[in-house]
């Protein structure tokens, strides 16, 4: 376990990496003694900085959703980290490849809630009663820190998240059968990824109850209002300058966001 000064050190090096562009070397090299618990610590403690900086707050996001992600990443469930307002991105948005490290695209939806839910003992119903409406989103994830990253830099890192883009038809959440909304990632109108939502825990919205129960172990609730990555169910794509990539959802409508 690290030190406070070592947490607060790590999450320096984070916000260094993030302003400049530049991915730092892994965490778990520079404190080989760190822990899940001092990741997470060290990820709040950067949302923290940036929240007294002026940014809000909006919700959380779930990874490693798949069994074989936890399984390469040597763990037995998901992770999460925060979303702040100044990641969020229009749909049809054209971003600059220059602000980011290493950029790359995943397939989500997102739960955008109605009703507050505290942890622990959330399923499935419980979700979906809470849930205003699930809407189409593409994630940007981009690594603040260098390959081979272990699962202590990934969840220290905030799980990779970088930016969100929402858009396409918002639908309730007993409207669709939501594990079988699918989704096409294109890349400059070729086919790179396609994916079901049941490959988020059998059920996104399993994704949301997890992280609720997990939240809820340090009694922090979703809050109306709050928009939950249930977690990806397409790989990554990585995104080079110029690269316009396009998430069709079927019936639920498209995203598409441009980089330059």
């Amino acid at each position: 376990m690290l030190s406070n000064a070592d947490r607060s050190k790590a999450a320096d090096i984070l916000m260094a990496a993030q302003k400049e562009r530049k991915q730092a070397v892994q965490l778990s090299v520079t404190f080989p003694g760190i822990t899940i618990e001092d990741s997470y610590a060290i990820s709040t403690e950067v949302a923290n900085r940036k929240i007294a900086a002026g940014a809000k707050l909006i919700g959380h996001k779930v990874g490693l959703t798949s069994k074989a992600m936890q399984r390469s990443s040597m763990i037995d469930e998901p992770d999460f980290g925060f979303i702040l307002d100044d990641q969020m991105i229009a749909d049809g948005a054209k971003v600059k490849h220059a602000d980011y490290c290493k950029p790359r695209v995943e397939v989500e939806l997102a739960f955008v809630m109605g009703k507050r839910l505290l942890g622990p003992g959330i399923g499935l119903a419980d979700v979906l009663r809470a849930t205003e409406y699930v809407i189409p989103a593409i994630e940007i994830v981009d690594a603040r820190i260098q390959d081979q990253r272990k699962i202590f830099d990934t969840v220290a890192d905030n799980g990779a998240a970088a930016g969100i883009a929402l858009g396409g038809r918002p639908v309730g959440p007993l409207d669709v059968d939501l594990r079988w909304v699918g989704g096409i990632m294109y890349r400059n109108s070729e086919i790179e990824e396609t994916g079901l939502a049941a490959g988020v825990l059998g059920h996104p919205a399993l994704g949301v109850a997890w992280l609720a129960n997990k939240l809820g172990t340090v009694g922090t609730a979703l809050e109306p209002g709050h928009i939950v990555l249930a977690g990806s169910f397409t790989r990554v794509v990585f995104a080079q300058k110029g690269d316009t990539l396009h998430a069709d959802f079927g019936p639920l409508g498209g995203i598409a966001i441009q980089f330059i």
